[in-house]
């Protein structure tokens, strides 16, 4: 962050504001083999996602992924890339809308005390920009809410590490709080079943007494992270078992897998392209998939899911192939956002002063909460 020389009477009168920054893993700025390349460059070279030795890793990823991989990714990043006055990145695109939703809840009042802004992690809009931002609306309590709902070290953990290293920096931090994950909140589990169930109000449901599948795919990882520790791959399970139980499915009906494998390594398994193929091959009538641990659409489930997954099954021999598009802003997420942000939050708001109020203004989110899952 810039250090900013301010009056000091000023800066000591300034109202002090509650900040809440969302921060999701990011995009290239176009869908250009020079731009991938330089968005790759900074993705891959985070420690965090890649955990081998970095005279080694330096090597391969400058001199093999770099110069191979970013014009097919480019490539791929076109095909989904979308047009006209919301034109560019997907993930962008959705993530900015559900800040700005976020943002209008959170200051029903019109009153402004809650700032929400939008960064992400590798690429634009920069955490170190988006944080002096804010700074200079005067937040001075900042609450950090990763989009990642299952915690991993490669995600979450290294989103951390930039605020960390940006703040070790400051001669004035604001006070900190960050959100772990997210994966077995009510409400978000709530929004992920009411995403599939509006999906099938629309497109049939699968006849799951024929055979018929329901795939959640999350975000793969190397093995070894789970070897060492990481809670990823036990969170993603609870996350399916509870949408799996809320929509009313048994394991064989409704199957977990991962997506994105990269490189030799093992990684989580089940594989969700070899499970494509496997139920193609099978002869599936139907297959869904919906991806809970991306709140919204991006490259791996728009191009990734929608379009390679559906390849990989129709090739193999399956029917009928159906790509659940992510919460993205659906009112009840920003719901779930914003009832995870004002647990996360308490006592920062100035109508906190009291426990009447606290206990007043939960019991008013819970009755909502609890007329949605009725």
């Amino acid at each position: 962050m810039k250090n900013q020389i301010q009056d000091p009477q000023k800066a000591h009168s300034t109202a002090a504001k509650i900040g809440v920054l969302i921060v999701n893993l990011g995009t290239p700025d176009a869908a250009t083999a020079k731009a991938v390349r330089k968005y790759l460059k900074q993705f891959l070279s985070d420690p965090r996602v890649v955990e081998i030795p970095r005279i080694v890793w330096w090597c391969i990823l400058n001199l093999i992924i770099l110069p191979i991989r970013a014009g097919a990714s480019a490539k791929k990043y076109a095909s989904v890339w979308l047009d006209g006055d919301n034109g560019g990145s997907p993930l962008l695109f959705y993530s900015k809308s559900q800040v700005d939703l976020l943002r209008k809840s959170l200051n029903e009042n019109g009153d402004g005390e809650v700032i929400v802004e939008l960064a992400m992690r590798y690429g634009n809009p920069a955490i170190n920009d988006v944080l002096d931002s804010m700074k200079e609306q005067g937040v001075n309590r900042l609450l950090v809410m990763p989009m990642y709902p299952q915690y991993s070290a490669t995600t979450t953990a290294s989103t951390y590490d930039e605020i960390f290293r940006i703040f070790k920096e400051e001669r004035n931090p604001p006070a900190l709080r960050s959100i772990k994950h997210y994966h077995d909140h009510p409400m978000y589990i709530h929004a992920l079943k009411t995403q599939v169930e509006n999906f099938w109000s629309l497109n049939g449901r699968p006849n799951f007494e024929l055979g018929d599948k329901f795939i959640m795919s999350f975000h793969g990882v190397p093995k070894r992270t789970l070897d060492m520790g990481d809670p990823y791959h036990c969170e993603c399970f609870k996350t399916g078992r509870l949408l799996r139980e809320a929509l009313g499915l048994s394991d064989k009906e409704a199957i977990i897998s991962f997506q994105s494998r990269f490189g030799k390594a093992e990684w989580l398994k089940p594989y969700t392209a070899p499970l494509l193929e496997k139920l193609g091959v099978a002869k599936t009538n139907r297959v869904d998939i919906f991806c809970p641990g991306f709140p919204a659409d991006c490259l791996e489930t728009l191009e990734e899911i929608a379009m390679e997954g559906k390849e990989i099954f129709h090739n193999a021999g399956g029917n009928e192939y159906f790509a659940i598009p992510c919460m993205n802003t659906h009112q009840d997420w920003i719901l779930a956002m914003e009832k995870i942000v004002e647990e996360n939050i308490q006592g920062w708001r100035r109508e906190f002063d009291s426990i009447e109020v606290i206990q007043k203004r939960f019991e008013i989110v819970d009755s909502v909460q609890k007329s949605l899952l009725v």
